[in-house]
């Protein structure tokens, strides 16, 4: 795989970690105490927008090519 892929597969499991650390934080803390979930899922939305323009400059430098559904 190149580097571009495992970024990519990296970025998105650290993006289903954060989710599921919001969601431990979402059962555990019933009374809304502490601010660990929106923290958690702020992570989240800055990984998934690192990953966008990770792909969008991959792109632009042609690291990585769209191709046709099926080919």
């Amino acid at each position: 795989m190149t580097l571009v892929k495992w970024l990519v597969l990296a970025i998105f499991v650290a993006i289903l970690v954060s989710l599921g650390s919001a969601l431990r934080w979402l059962v555990r803390d019933q009374q809304g105490e502490t601010k660990q979930m929106v923290r958690a899922l702020t992570v989240r939305i800055s990984l998934s927008i690192a990953l966008f323009v990770l792909l969008w400059v991959a792109w632009l430098i042609g690291w990585i090519e769209p191709h046709a559904p099926g080919r």
